[in-house]
């Protein structure tokens, strides 16, 4: 029988493992072990903080419709309650949007809302 060599299958995974680290500091972009390890890292961050970036953004909005409305002399709790009574259907996004790029059309829906 032929001899076979079965090297070329874990070559080919630690050579995509490394691939995957290039760039990592310390023993972490050349030693397999420790560069599974920094995969494994990876990926859980990268998990959590896709679900983190949502409500980091929504904190965004919140902080750019607040100074929006500190300088037409209005709070944000009570503009928004406002908003919701009025049944207005802007969300925080399009509201933080509008309040960023078109001032003078936020200070018409803050003066509509506020009557």
């Amino acid at each position: 029988m032929v001899r076979v060599k079965r090297g070329t299958t874990s070559n080919k995974s630690r050579k995509n493992t490394l691939k995957q680290v290039k760039g990592y500091r310390f023993n972490r972009s050349n030693k397999e072990r420790e560069a599974k390890v920094a995969i494994a890292h990876a990926g859980n961050h990268a998990f959590a903080h896709r679900r983190k970036k949502k409500s980091d953004f929504r904190r965004l909005f919140t902080i750019r419709i607040n100074a929006a409305l500190r300088a037409l002399g209005h709070s944000y709790s009570k503009f928004i309650d406002k908003l919701k009574k009025k049944e207005v259907t802007l969300d925080r996004k399009v509201l933080s949007q509008i309040a960023q790029e078109s001032p003078e059309a936020f200070e018409r829906i803050v003066a509509q809302v506020a009557k």
